[in-house]
């Protein structure tokens, strides 16, 4: 708990001990009870008006000691974060319900990465539509070489489409990730120098900080501005930079921890420095939430439950069976099933015991006299556990936008009923994947085009010259897994009744379908049509040619 918190908590202590001690002074008529009762009544704030008779009561019996206070984003949010994010990282990495959870959106959102297709504003910049098609054509040809090449990533490890997924999975267990955007020389076999570099939530902090934690107290530089947990921001609320530590916070090592400052945006260019991908809550939010923050409790619990209910379920396959004896005294009888230990320089037949009792297939033993065998059973501690695991997950997957059959991955009801629930499921799959391109993919496709057209490897005429040009060659849209389906001749039908209306188009359809491009799929049928005609051809030349063989 940060500075701020722990004040909070002595306020609210504090104003609760004064209204006890007016209750106890009013009950013993110390003082004047109408003049005690208005004060308390001022010091509660009003009663028995609007909300003050359900939510917002005070003397309700189950408001009691339910003491909620809600204040700025900075105190709802930034002194709790760090404590959220590594409380969601191990649940992600250990509750198999949070990597499901995890990995479905993941999956459903990112899949192997978003793939760009150009789409010109050619009616804006007066060209036709032919020469709009080859410059998109070029276009997607150069993209292709850049973001399909490890050599985008700083450390030579991931592609594009590669650092898309880790960027995403970062955001669903720490809230947010940081990207850097560096210009480098070009290397040998690739001619661009735009290279990508993720940093983690962690390593954005206050210099100083050296674990990492807020404390609610924000830094004042020189210039005016302050720093909140790792982020500059101007008077105006702006933010200006973001403050990297060299080290992960909290980890001890050789390596001496500094911070450095990176402007947001070049003052040249105006083009961003460093992305911050996160999904604000409220206003006045500057750094992100976890996803599985609101059901980290609920996660935890039922994970501990279903751990219990395993345990149970392996103490009642285990065989337990004791000994007992008339008067008490200690046997060396063993039974076998459990190694025993051995003094391996003996031999087997001289270690084993004359009188060790074995388990086994049709045993026959015989019981020394006043010996008798009794086992001992575990009674499974709970009948309902599917039942309770199935109501739990109903609840956190309505608290993530997930519906339970797409968190399980089984699919049980009724067609209407399962394509219901992966129609809801999708529709915050998508909501997350479009604003995971504005932040991430479209900025870094602009940049990557900036630098082709100012190369020479694009021809853009005006591209430098006028935002709105720039934006029109720019225009882009992005594709990636598709919702799939249920029942594939019921749902194509479906697409091709809503192309035949007017309702959507063969391109919209092939990219909900099975993700793919409708150009593609006709340039592909076409050749594909080419060859088989040529087929064709041939084989009615060979019937031809034996037809006259025989005549």
């Amino acid at each position: 708990m940060g500075l701020f918190g722990k004040i909070r908590k002595e306020k609210q202590l504090k104003k609760d001990l004064e209204i006890a001690t007016l209750e106890n002074k009013i009950a013993r008529k110390e003082v004047n009870t109408e003049t005690m009762k208005a004060q308390k009544n001022i010091m509660r704030t009003i009663v028995d008006s609007g909300y003050s008779n359900g939510g917002a009561s005070y003397t309700e019996t189950w408001s009691k000691k339910y003491n909620a206070e809600s204040l700025s984003p900075k105190s709802d949010i930034e002194e709790n974060r760090k404590i959220l994010r590594e409380r969601t990282r191990d649940l992600a990495m250990n509750a198999p319900i949070a990597t499901a959870a995890v990995t479905a959106t993941n999956t459903s959102t990112i899949g192997s990465g978003l793939v760009v297709k150009p789409k010109i504003d050619y009616e804006y910049l007066g060209i036709s539509r032919e020469e709009a098609t080859e410059i998109e054509r070029t276009i997607k040809r150069e993209f292709a070489l850049w973001a399909e090449s490890t050599l985008c990533d700083v450390a030579d490890q991931n592609n594009f489409y590669e650092l898309q997924q880790i960027a995403f999975s970062d955001w669903l267990r720490n809230g947010e990730e940081f990207v850097l955007i560096l210009h480098e020389k070009p290397e040998t076999g690739m001619p661009y120098g735009i290279k990508l570099r993720l940093i983690l939530a962690d390593r954005v902090c206050t210099p100083g900080a050296s674990n990492g934690d807020y404390d609610g107290i924000d830094e004042k530089t020189e210039n005016g501005n302050k720093i909140m947990n790792g982020i500059e921001i101007d008077p105006k609320g702006r933010v200006v930079a973001y403050h990297i530590s060299s080290t992960f916070p909290g980890e001890m090592g050789l390596e001496k921890q500094e911070w450095t400052r990176v402007e947001k945006r070049g003052k040249r260019t105006g083009n961003e420095n460093i992305l911050h991908i996160f999904n604000a809550e409220t206003a006045e939010q500057y750094r992100g939430v976890p996803f599985l923050a609101p059901i980290i409790e609920t996660l935890k619990q039922t994970t501990r439950y279903t751990q219990a209910e395993i345990m149970a379920a392996i103490t009642n396959a285990i065989l337990a069976v004791f000994i007992t004896t008339e008067d008490g005294e200690e046997l060396d009888t063993g039974y076998g099933g459990e190694d025993d230990e051995t003094d391996w320089g003996e031999t087997t037949a001289t270690a084993q015991k004359e009188n060790e009792i074995t388990l086994g297939t049709g045993t026959i033993v015989t019981l020394k006299p006043g010996e008798k065998v009794q086992a001992v059973e575990s009674a499974h501690p709970s009948g309902s556990y599917a039942e309770f695991l199935n109501t739990m997950i109903s609840q956190i997957g309505a608290a993530l936008e997930i519906s339970p059959e797409v968190l399980l991955k089984k699919f049980g009801q009724n067609f209407s009923a399962s394509k219901g629930a992966l129609n809801e499921s999708w529709r915050a799959f998508m909501k997350r994947r479009k604003w995971f391109i504005s932040d991430f993919c479209q900025v870094v496709y602009e940049q990557w085009l900036s630098e082709a057209v100012a190369i020479g490897r694009v021809n853009a005429p005006g591209y430098f010259t006028d935002p709105m040009i720039k934006k029109a060659y720019a225009n882009a849209t992005w594709t990636g897994p598709a919702q799939g389906c249920l029942n594939p001749l019921q749902e194509v039908n479906a697409a091709s009744k809503r192309i035949e209306e007017g309702l959507s188009t063969r391109e919209d359809e092939c990219a909900a379908i099975n993700g793919s491009e409708y150009e593609e799929n006709v340039r592909t049928l076409l050749r594909e049509n080419e060859q088989l005609a040529e087929v064709n051809r041939a084989l009615e030349n060979n019937m031809e040619e034996k037809d006259n063989g025989k005549n």
